[in-house]
């Protein structure tokens, strides 16, 4: 049986009610993921983080798992508006690494994938929190694979390479990175991968770079 105020289905958001207050709930619960994880986000903790009565959280969100899963919203949102600027402009493979181990480095210092983790581990306990979870991370691959298009180009990888079959891996591999940064305390060994990417990608620059000849004297 789970245990009064802690996350227990996941069902559809209410109306929207005050939006001031909502969003104050929402950074509290943001916070309290980050700082006591899934298991200590009930809405007791989470209300008096805000400075608020709980009875808010089910007044406007239902349930302390609808109130989690707009938390995960509102940082993907972010998230989501940060990547587009960081890419913006990004030319070719060897741009697009620098600009992913940015992004990298900024979710490790914002602490946005602890949210994530949370939710993911909550996921395992929490009747209907998994589709939820899984659906928000959809829009990431999209903009994956709508960076990797753009950044191929016409080279001839862009031809072999499926866009949507890259940019699933390619979120998986991130996930798992700073999940195992997140968990080991060390974004070293993660770190380094992207330096040995950045070598990759300036082979696949020079096999794109078409051959020119010397004009004859």
């Amino acid at each position: 049986m789970a245990k009064s105020g802690a996350p227990s289905s996941a069902t559809r958001e209410g109306s929207d009610r005050s939006t001031a207050t909502r969003r104050q709930l929402v950074d509290a619960a943001i916070d309290t993921l980050t700082s006591d994880g899934y298991g200590g986000a009930s809405a007791r903790s989470i209300a008096s983080r805000a400075g608020l009565n709980q009875g808010l959280i089910f007044y406007h969100f239902g349930s302390v798992a609808n109130l989690l899963l707009a938390a995960l919203d509102a940082v993907s949102e972010e998230r989501l508006h940060r990547y587009g600027t960081e890419v913006s402009g990004v030319q070719g493979p060897g741009q697009l690494v620098d600009a992913a181990e940015a992004i990298f480095r900024n979710d490790l210092d914002a602490g946005y994938i602890t949210v994530l983790v949370e939710m993911i581990a909550g996921a395992s306990s929490t009747p209907g929190l998994g589709p939820e979870v899984s659906a928000r991370i959809r829009p990431w691959r999209e903009f994956a694979q709508a960076t990797i298009e753009e950044s191929l180009g016409d080279s001839p990888l862009g031809n072999v390479l499926p866009a949507k079959d890259v940019a699933h891996a390619v979120v998986a591999l991130y996930l798992g990175l700073e999940m195992l940064s997140h968990l080991d305390g060390d974004a070293e060994p993660a770190l380094a991968l992207f330096a040995h990417a950045r070598q990759i990608a300036s082979l696949i620059e020079a096999l794109s770079t078409p051959a020119t000849q010397e004009d004859s004297p």
